[in-house]
């Protein structure tokens, strides 16, 4: 399974194109994203963002957050945790929460699952998006899932 980690910002007329908006700046918003649940299989591989064609079918494991209070900090954080055996993805958000409370609450959570099942991380990697609203404001972390056939 090959698998990549995006992040976009933006601004919008409402809380619908702040949305869209910052898909489009992750590169994910020309496609049909699919939530789906934390979860990888064994030797999942990290890949740079491929261009994703229009209309696609895509599954992800998405973080977002909005505000329309101008100065506030926006976050969404995605985090995984891989064992040997398999590996779990996180997703958190917030409003005026340090770098550092995001940083630690993904770890914890990432670490956590992997415990919980009895095993061992041998890698761990985040993406962390801010933005200071301007006016309308959503930001937004993905973990998207590539068939690995495509690659």
């Amino acid at each position: 399974m090959k698998v990549s980690l995006t992040k976009g910002a933006s601004e919008g007329p409402t809380k619908l194109n702040a949305f869209d908006n910052a898909l489009l700046d992750a590169d994910i918003g020309n496609v049909n994203l699919i939530p789906v649940s934390s979860m990888l299989p064994p030797n999942t591989q990290v890949i740079s963002m491929p261009k994703l064609k229009p209309g696609e079918m895509t599954n992800c494991v998405l973080s977002h957050q909005y505000s329309d209070n101008p100065g506030d900090e926006i976050s969404a954080v995605i985090a995984f945790a891989q064992a040997e055996e398999m590996g779990c993805v996180i997703e958190t958000s917030g409003i005026n929460r340090t770098l550092k409370q995001l940083k630690e609450e993904a770890k914890f959570m990432a670490e956590y699952m992997i415990e919980k099942r009895g095993l061992e991380i041998i890698d761990y990697r985040e993406v962390i998006q801010t933005h200071k609203v301007i006016d309308k404001a959503s930001v937004v972390a993905a973990l998207i899932y590539h068939d690995p056939i495509r690659h």
